[in-house]
């Protein structure tokens, strides 16, 4: 498979971050999202993709207007927009009503000029019955079409959407594959997310290694990994759907195999945006930051 994706040539990349990483800022009040935009440039990002937690845009186009325009003076790309989503609903009206709703943030998309959705397709988190592979057949027709219709809107504008490996119910690279297949639409891809195969304990570098050739985008993050008989304590760890336990670190710090991840992708030819997402317990400007140069120094050296 490695063989199978490796080109002649070095990828050309765009490093950047997601507005993700200072949703402690945003939250808090002590950034806005334009503080987040000159943070970024300042930090040497050649793009930024945002997910809107601490602020919003969709529902106020004056604020959106001064993000474009920001971005611009600054010489900052937008390169992404990922956004929380639902389309496993209980009854047409909620299914129609959360089309209604995605449709709403495409239009957004095409106001500010921005080219590639990533929307989810299940609820983010869910029990293990619930993200079980009967669950996940079950509701997979709903999956499909709601992607299709979303795909469908968006191609008018010419965006490109997209599942990410996001969501317990359709976190395992195989099942992101399976929606890609049925989906069926040239500008519907797969966002992937180097760390959450760990969610549903996928080995990070083969769910790299399957969805690698269809990817719009990538994410890079790094997690602490304890077995679930090994209780690390206190702090910001989490569950695994099987029970082991995650905590976000900063890149390269963690215990993903990120060397070896990166030159699968380097190897692959792979040229567009890379984002970063830290999650981590540091300070969060400081983590993302580190994270950065991290990202820059090993890209080098693989």
């Amino acid at each position: 498979m490695i063989d199978a994706l490796a080109k002649k040539g070095v990828s050309q990349v765009k490093i950047g971050i997601s507005s993700y990483c200072l949703t402690g800022e945003l939250y808090s009040g002590e950034m806005t999202i334009l503080d987040v935009l000159q943070w970024a440039k300042d930090n040497g990002c050649d793009h930024i993709e945002f997910v809107p937690y601490g602020f919003t845009l969709v529902d106020n186009l004056d604020l959106a207007d001064q993000v474009v325009q920001k971005a611009q003076d600054l010489g900052l790309e937008i390169s992404n927009y990922c956004m929380p989503a639902n389309f496993c609903q209980e009854t047409k009206e909620q299914f129609d009503a959360e089309m209604a709703r995605v449709k709403e943030h495409v239009d957004l998309l095409n106001h500010m000029g921005i080219k590639s959705l990533r929307h989810d397709v299940v609820a983010f988190r869910s029990t293990p019955e619930e993200a079980n592979i009967h669950s996940f057949n079950r509701r997979l027709p709903q999956i499909v079409e709601g992607s299709q219709i979303i795909a469908d809107y968006a191609a008018q504008f010419e965006i490109t959407t997209s599942i990410e490996n996001h969501g317990w119910g359709v976190q395992h690279s195989e099942r992101v594959q399976r929606v890609h297949k049925l989906v069926d639409r040239e500008n519907f891809k797969i966002v992937v997310d180097v760390g959450n195969f760990l969610c549903v304990d996928e080995l990070p570098m083969i769910g790299v290694m399957n969805t690698l050739p269809l990817a719009s985008h990538i994410h890079f993050k790094d997690f602490y990994y304890r077995p679930f008989y090994e209780d690390p304590g206190e702090g910001r760890w989490f569950k695994t759907v099987n029970g082991n336990f995650l905590r976000g670190s900063i890149f390269g710090q963690g215990d993903l195999p990120v060397r070896a991840i990166m030159r699968l992708i380097k190897q692959s030819g792979y040229d567009g945006y890379i984002s970063l997402e830290f999650e981590g317990m540091e300070e969060c400007k400081e983590g993302t930051r580190i994270s950065l140069n991290n990202i820059r120094r090993l890209w080098e050296e693989v």
